[in-house]
């Protein structure tokens, strides 16, 4: 049985087929990452640093507050700002034949479950756009096809 008092863990991971270092890269460099997540960023991440990140299909955007970064091992920031924050984390595993394994978690929700839930869904499809793009050059616009009647147009 769950502890209620227990926080909710969003939670995705998956296999990408690309050396750790590139799989990496392609989270702190926002160049690389508006091919498959957001739309646009305003400069690549590092630690002591607020990066905004904008997805201008949507209308919105976030902060970015970077609290750690393991180069090709590990990222945390925490976002939202103070109306609802939450911390993200990404850590990377180089596994054999220049593969990497991905696993991000999203934890600290005001919303509680829902929250993490939709969370999870989310990450998913971000990681799952990564992988077609940085396996295949293929920007699949997951995050775009995600919610189509929420576009700004």
């Amino acid at each position: 049985m769950s502890n209620k008092s227990e926080q909710p863990v969003a939670k995705a991971q998956m296999m990408i087929r690309k050396p750790v270092a590139e799989v990496f890269q392609s989270l702190i460099d926002p160049r690389i990452t508006c091919h498959f997540w957001f739309s646009k960023g305003a400069a690549p991440l590092q630690v002591g640093e607020r990066v905004r990140w904008d997805w201008e299909m949507y209308g919105v955007h976030t902060i970015a507050d970077v609290k750690a970064i393991d180069p090709d091992e590990r990222i945390l920031i925490e976002w939202n700002g103070s109306e609802n924050p939450s911390f993200v984390e990404w850590t990377f595993r180089s596994i054999e034949d220049g593969q990497t394994f991905v696993t991000v978690r999203n934890w600290g929700f005001s919303g509680g479950a829902e929250e993490a839930i939709n969370s999870t869904e989310g990450f998913t499809n971000l990681l799952a756009a990564m992988k077609f793009y940085l396996e295949h050059g293929i920007e699949p616009n997951l995050v775009l096809d995600h919610a189509p009647n929420a576009r700004v147009i």
